[in-house]
């Protein structure tokens, strides 16, 4: 481990776990499996606690919602024990995108121009009398 990632694990909890994460992790999780983002997920060892350790940004949105069930007791084993059954209609798991170069801009948005679209013509604006 570098100076700085140690440095970094320290001071901050947006960039991954921190140490008393670290010392949770090491001294009482039991590994439960990992998701195709790279994001660990642990539980306690005797115990009901589970948690998991973010491949990167901690970004609540970047956990699958199989894993979102099992860590929030929705159901009681993890996706990897038991993976729920996937329904022909269901699209991948997406984080949410908001703030980033890939969020989604409508038409009429400043950030593509800001050119609302013309009115029908049945609005009429209110004016004060």
């Amino acid at each position: 481990m570098s100076i700085m990632s140690a440095l970094s694990e320290i001071f901050t909890w947006w960039n991954g776990q921190t140490v008393g994460t670290r010392l949770m992790t090491w001294r009482k999780g039991e590994p439960v499996g990992k998701d195709s983002q790279g994001n660990q997920y642990y539980r306690e060892r005797g115990g009901k606690r589970r948690w998991v350790i973010y491949n990167g940004e901690v970004e609540a949105s970047r956990i699958p919602p199989e894993w979102h069930g099992w860590l929030h007791y929705t159901v009681d084993e993890p996706p990897t024990v038991a993976p729920p059954k996937v329904k022909p209609w269901e699209k991948d798991h997406q984080p949410n995108l908001t703030g980033t170069i890939l969020a989604h801009v409508p038409a009429g948005a400043l950030a593509s121009g800001g050119a609302r679209a013309k009115a029908s013509g049945d609005y009429q604006a209110w004016k004060p009398e």
